[in-house]
C-alpha cells in the first residue's frame, strides 16, 4: 500500500478558514509547519503551527519543501492550487503520489461568475510575475479574456495595449478581493481606463473591435506589415506554410536556426500555448528587431541567443521543431536532425540555387517533403495591373520517425 502524502496544497480564499471544506480545515489546523505568502498567513492565522514565507529566490522552494519532510506540511495557495498556481510548480518537483490538493474555487470561477461569463468561453491568462505583453496574443474580436494580472499598474498597461491595436472601446472590469468583506469592482471601457485599483486583482476584458483595428489572429500568417524587418524574413504566405510543417503544440520548443525578424519564432509562440522558441541570431542589429517584434505581437519570452549553428545547438535542450531559415548547410541539418525529438519536425527553406542544392541532397539522404513554393501579387503595370512573382521558395520538410 503506497505511503500517505506528506505535502498538503490548500487553495484558500478571501473568506480565509471559514471558507474551506471541513476536510481542508482539519487538515491546515493539524499542521506544524505552514507555506504561504503574507496573505495566507494573515488568512490563517488562528491556526498555531511554524510559518515560512515564500523563498527568495522561489525556485528554493522545493528544497526548501524536502527539508521539511516528516513533517505535517501544508503550503496554502490562492484560490485552485492548479490553476496557474504554486501547485502546479509544486508538481513538477515532487511525485503527485506524495500531495493531496485541495482546491478551493479559483480567482477565475469567481470572476466568471461576478461578470456572467460561461468558463466554456473565455480565455484564462495570468500574467502574475509574468511579462504583460504576453497577453497581446489573444485580443481578438469578440474574445473574452479573464486575466490574473500582476500589480494595480497592469490593467493600465493591457487598457493601452487595447487602445493601441484599435481595442479601445472594449469593457474592463477589475474585480478585487473577491469573497471577501472587502470586494470591490471597477469598470470603465480600455480608452478611458483611470482607476487606482489594488495590487492583488482579477481583470476581466470584453474585446471590442473597431473598424480599423488590427487583426491579429494566432493561426499563422500574420501581416509581413506587422513586422519590423531589414527585408530578409520569411514572407506572410511561406510562413503559413512553413508553420504549417512545424505544427506547434502545447508547451513544444522550436529552434530557429537564423531568425532574423523572428517572424517564424513569434507565430510559433503565439499558436500553441505555452510554445516556446529559441532563436539563434549572429548579427545583433536582427536581434533587436526580433526582440522588437516579440514584445509587439504577443511573445515577449522569445528565447533570442547569439550564435551560429551547428557550434551553438550542442548545448541547447532538445528540440520538438526545428526552422533553417539561415545559415543552411548538410552539417547543421544533420546536427538538428540529431538533435530532435522523436516525432520532431524539421522545416529548412531555400531561395537560391546553392542552398537549393543542399536541401536536394539533404532529401536525397533522408527522405522527406520537397517542395516548391511560389508567390504571385497583383501591382500595378502602368494603368493596368499584372502579376509579380516573388522568388519561389525551395523547401525541404520530414517527421523525425
Amino acid at each position: 500500500m503506497p505511503d500517505a502524502p506528506w505535502l498538503h496544497i490548500v487553495g484558500i480564499g478571501e473568506d480565509g478558514m471559514a471558507g474551506l471544506a471541513p476536510a481542508a480545515r482539519a487538515v491546515v489546523e493539524a499542521a506544524e509547519v505552514i507555506v504561504g505568502g503574507d496573505r495566507h498567513h494573515v488568512l490563517s492565522d488562528a491556526v498555531e503551527a511554524r510559518r515560512i514565507a515564500w523563498p527568495h529566490p522561489f525556485d528554493a522552494l522545493i528544497e526548501k519543501l524536502e527539508s521539511l519532510r516528516g513533517q505535517r506540511v501544508v503550503v496554502l495557495a490562492t484560490g485552485d492550487p492548479l490553476w496557474f498556481s504554486v501547485g502546479a510548480r509544486i508538481g513538477r518537483a515532487i511525485p503527485p503520489s506524495q500531495i493531496a490538493y485541495h482546491p478551493q474555487l479559483s480567482a477565475f470561477q469567481l470572476a466568471a461568475a461576478r461578470m456572467g461569463w460561461s468558463m466554456a468561453d473565455v480565455e484564462t491568462l495570468t500574467v502574475h510575475g509574468r511579462p504583460v505583453e504576453q497577453m497581446i496574443a489573444f485580443i481578438q474580436p469578440s474574445a473574452r479574456l479573464l486575466i490574473l494580472t500582476t500589480g494595480a499598474q497592469t490593467p493600465a498597461q493591457i487598457a493601452k495595449f487595447l487602445a493601441d491595436r484599435g481595442f479601445g472601446a472594449s469593457p474592463m472590469t477589475v474585480l478585487a478581493n473577491m469573497g471577501g468583506d472587502a470586494e470591490r469592482r471597477f469598470d470603465a471601457t480600455a480608452d478611458g481606463w483611470s482607476h487606482e485599483v489594488p495590487a492583488f486583482n482579477t481583470l476581466a476584458v470584453e474585446c471590442v473591435a473597431a473598424p480599423d483595428a488590427a487583426l491579429l489572429p494566432r493561426v499563422p500568417g500574420l501581416d509581413d506589415a506587422l513586422f519590423r524587418s531589414d527585408g530578409t524574413m520569411t514572407k506572410r504566405e511561406v510562413r503559413a506554410a512553413t508553420l504549417a510543417k512545424l505544427m506547434p503544440m502545447r508547451g513544444a520548443l522550436l529552434w530557429d536556426i537564423g531568425t532574423g525578424s523572428g517572424s517564424v519564432a513569434i507565430e510559433w509562440m503565439r499558436a500553441a500555448r505555452s510554445a516556446h522558441a529559441i532563436a539563434l541570431e549572429p548579427r545583433p542589429d536582427r536581434r533587436a528587431m526580433a526582440a522588437e517584434n516579440a514584445l509587439a505581437l504577443g511573445a515577449p519570452r522569445l528565447d533570442l541567443r547569439d550564435g551560429e549553428a551547428p557550434e551553438a545547438l550542442e548545448s541547447l535542450p532538445s528540440p520538438d521543431a526545428v526552422f533553417i531559415g539561415g545559415g543552411l548547410s548538410e552539417a547543421v541539418a544533420d546536427a538538428a536532425l540529431a538533435a530532435l525529438r522523436p516525432l520532431g519536425r524539421l522545416v529548412a527553406n531555400a531561395v537560391t540555387l546553392e542552398s537549393e542544392a543542399i536541401l536536394l541532397s539533404l532529401h536525397a539522404r533522408h527522405g522527406g517533403d520537397l517542395v516548391r513554393l511560389s508567390v504571385e501579387r497583383a501591382e500595378p503595370v502602368g494603368r493596368y495591373r499584372g502579376w509579380r512573382p516573388s522568388m519561389a521558395v525551395t523547401q525541404w520538410s520530414l517527421v523525425k520517425r
